[in-house]
């Protein structure tokens, strides 16, 4: 199998297994129980938070554990709110937000909350001016992602995390997609908030962290939770926890290496896909400062992208039509939307994510198999 589908999941490292295991072996005790094994548990979680928070410019007390990228979202998002609405009617995301930030807007909006939802050019890209034109002074929340799991193009967070500081604006991004890929600075950033997840960076599913600034102001949503501080209920997954601490820093260590060679991979696959000529068109930022290499999205003149998955699924390769969130519904996506006019343009989308285990002969097969696909389709 060619597994070219790593925006969605990536496979858990060893490493990870290991600690894992290890941890389920000597660490099962409750984190929250007052004796001697429920205290080396959580003096266990401490390190981790520690460990963590590091990765980020963050402080340990401001690391908090979800069960994934979906939920760190939702908790992230309804807890800053909680804390700012008294300062206004209005909220502001983008178009092209994962399923999990649009529907708590959605929410709102429904509860009668003005939501502006700022837009973005062909290539996926926000302009920071029209950020400042939406923005007011009943603004209470923004949140825009870092790096978008369909076309890869990554944002410019800090300059907007500037403007939203500026006016006294809790910020948010969803950084699921970005974490352990590209250097992450919650400080730099200006974010209040940012969510990431484990199964993104090699860990194990089911895990997701929050991470707040020092200066930021959350309320618990769920009333008389008292783990973690009331930010989440429910006793902690310490060998999830130990295991995605692991696959983190993993990734933290090897990011300019992974980076300098999901560059090259790109660079490959793009040239191999050469030939299709004018009906190749590669989707997401021509700037490299702004594009992730490791996600590429694409459409081909003349085939559709479900029907490109099929036939590759043939030959035991792996690829998406989209987010893995989307998967299940027949609509097209919000980045879809976003970027393409017509539903026809939408049809011939799909996407190639690749990482560190992806090899230069994985890429140089699928690439010739697309050619055939593509010129048999016509």
């Amino acid at each position: 199998m060619i597994y070219l589908d790593y925006a969605a999941t990536t496979p858990i490292s060893k490493s990870a297994i290991n600690v894992w295991i290890k941890t389920n072996e000597d660490y099962f005790a409750n984190s929250s129980s007052l004796h001697e094994a429920g205290s080396h548990a959580n003096q266990l979680i401490q390190t981790c938070k520690e460990q963590l928070a590091s990765l980020v410019g963050v402080r340990q007390e401001h690391v908090f554990f979800t069960s994934g990228g979906t939920e760190a979202n939702q908790l992230a998002l309804r807890s800053l709110y909680k804390a700012h609405k008294h300062k206004g009617n209005h909220v502001i995301t983008s178009e092209i937000e994962h399923p999990s930030v649009h529907a708590f807007f959605q929410e709102l909006k429904e509860d009668g909350v003005d939501v502006s939802y700022v837009p973005v050019n062909a290539q996926g890209l926000i302009e920071v001016e029209d950020v400042k034109r939406l923005t007011r002074s009943d603004t209470c929340l923004a949140s825009i992602q870092h790096v978008n799991s369909e076309i890869g193009v990554i944002q410019p967070i800090a300059l907007l995390g500037k403007w939203f500081r500026m006016h006294g604006i809790p910020f948010h991004s969803d950084c699921v997609q970005s974490f352990g890929k590209i250097p992450l600075d919650l400080y730099s950033f200006h974010t209040d908030a940012i969510s990431v997840a484990s199964h993104k960076i090699h860990g194990p599913k089911g895990m997701g962290a929050v991470f707040f600034s020092k200066d930021c102001n959350w309320v618990s949503t769920v009333p008389l939770t008292t783990h973690q501080s009331g930010f989440r209920p429910g006793t902690l997954n310490t060998p999830g926890i130990v295991a995605f601490t692991q696959a983190a820093i993993d990734s933290q260590q090897s990011i300019t290496e992974n980076l300098q060679h999901s560059w090259q991979l790109r660079d490959l696959f793009l040239n191999k896909l050469a030939p299709l000529g004018e009906r190749l068109v590669i989707e997401g930022a021509t700037n490299k400062q702004q594009q992730l290499p490791s996600i590429i999205g694409l459409a081909i003149h003349g085939v559709q992208g479900q029907y490109m998955l099929l036939s590759l699924d043939r030959y035991h390769i792996c690829i998406s039509t989209g987010s893995a969130c989307q998967s299940q519904k027949q609509d097209a996506s919000p980045v879809m939307r976003a970027i393409y006019a017509t539903e026809q343009e939408r049809l011939r989308f799909f996407r190639i994510s690749f990482g560190r285990m992806t090899r230069e002969s994985d890429l140089i097969y699928t690439a010739e198999k697309i050619i055939e696909i593509a010129n048999d389709y016509q």
